[in-house]
């Protein structure tokens, strides 16, 4: 089922990667993903233990995904699960510092074309919440 998920989820939207460094979750220590990542081919990298920057960076994605989804049920309530692509949408499509783009335009090496660029807003970057929020008002 993991691996499924897995192939419809990562490897047939972005195709196969050539490495993953996850943390040292027993989910990613276990022997079916370290087989299936062999299986395709990508090298997976166990981030090493304290090691600041790495673990840094993915508390610093957690924590902004936390809040995200915590703003989401506030404003949507019970029916918070049915807003989760727009909480996905909004997140690849915020500036983040450390690349100096939003996760799709450094992918995709162009901005994504939606329906909150109805209106131009030039170097204004809006927030996860506000894309979210921007856009819920723009098609209901």
């Amino acid at each position: 089922k993991l691996a499924k998920l897995y192939l419809k989820e990562v490897v047939a939207r972005h195709g196969i990667p050539v490495s993953i460094i996850c943390d040292r979750d027993p989910s990613f220590a276990s022997r079916f993903w370290r087989t299936l990542q062999k299986a395709l081919g990508t090298s997976l990298d166990m981030s090493t233990t304290y090691h600041q920057e790495t673990d840094g960076q993915s508390e610093s994605t957690i924590q902004t995904l936390e809040d995200m989804l915590r703003a989401c049920v506030i404003d949507f309530r019970k029916g918070w699960v049915n807003h989760l692509s727009l909480v996905e949408f909004s997140y690849n499509n915020s500036y983040h510092a450390s690349i100096k783009a939003a996760p799709f335009e450094a992918l995709y090496v162009r901005k994504y074309r939606s329906l909150v660029c109805w209106n131009e807003v030039g170097e204004f970057h809006l927030t996860g919440l506000e894309i979210v929020q921007e856009t819920t008002k723009k098609i209901v």
